[in-house]
């Protein structure tokens, strides 16, 4: 690994790594001052729920739910900035984003959403539908790594998996259409694959030039034996009467 390869690997952590830090934070002031800023959570159709769509992915319920949100989001913004560069600062904001409002129109009646959950699932979406459009070979294996290590965050977009719980199913089933959305709008962005192409007209030119000089050759072959047998010719006559000689072929 170079230079210039360390600073992009060791750089695309830097955001992700201030995000983790800052969603510790807010959980230990809540706790050292003993209070919750979960009225700033997500409540869906709700003029007061509208700022959800900003503050509820750095709020959870307790450290357990912080723990199990930390190491993916860090993994999965991580990958995000480095191989999409300048474009995954808008990227990961359209997740967080579309994600949120899109709770806030259609999860009705479901109470406040907290957590980055939704976040997570989106950028998982994301990362998967990314490889499988591209069919980069990066990127494919880094979707593989995603479906190997998150491949069971499927089961959190429905209730009937978690009955009873508190989970936001409707944040992981969102968030992952979301992601699912916006890879499809930046598909033209990050790594490539690769296209080979032949150049034909260089392939034409010389199989062209190949054959002209073929049949140059060929004429002046040909011209060569008429000159040998117009000389033969001339050599065998005399005195008004004509030789002629044939060749036996040898058995």
């Amino acid at each position: 690994m170079d230079e210039e390869e360390k600073r992009r690997f060791y750089g695309s952590m830097v955001f992700p790594a201030l995000l983790i830090l800052l969603l510790w934070a807010i959980k230990l002031i809540e706790v050292g001052f003993q209070t919750s800023f979960a009225d700033y959570g997500l409540e869906p159709q709700t003029v007061q729920g509208l700022r959800g769509i900003l503050f509820s992915p750095l709020l959870h319920a307790d450290w357990a739910h912080l723990s199990s949100n930390s190491v993916p989001l860090f993994l999965l913004s991580s990958g995000l900035f480095y191989y999409y560069g300048k474009k995954a600062k808008a990227i990961f904001i359209l997740c967080w984003l579309v994600t949120g409002l899109w709770v806030w129109i259609f999860a009705k009646d479901t109470g406040i959403h907290i957590g980055a959950s939704g976040v997570v699932y989106a950028l998982a979406t994301f990362h998967f539908m990314g490889g499988l459009l591209r069919r980069e070979p990066r990127m494919m294996a880094f979707s593989l790594l995603v479906v190997f290590l998150y491949g069971s965050l499927v089961w959190g977009i429905s209730p009937d998996f978690f009955p009873g719980k508190n989970i936001s199913w409707e944040s992981h089933l969102l968030g992952g259409l979301a992601g699912i959305l916006i890879a499809f709008a930046y598909r033209d962005e990050g790594p490539q694959r690769k296209i080979y192409k032949w150049d034909e007209d260089d392939e034409t030119e010389d199989v062209d030039m190949d054959y002209s000089e073929q049949s140059e050759i060929q004429e002046e072959v040909n011209t060569d034996d008429q000159t040998k047998i117009q000389n033969n010719f001339e050599n065998s006559t005399g005195e008004g009467t004509f030789k002629y000689k044939f060749r036996e072929k040898e058995s």
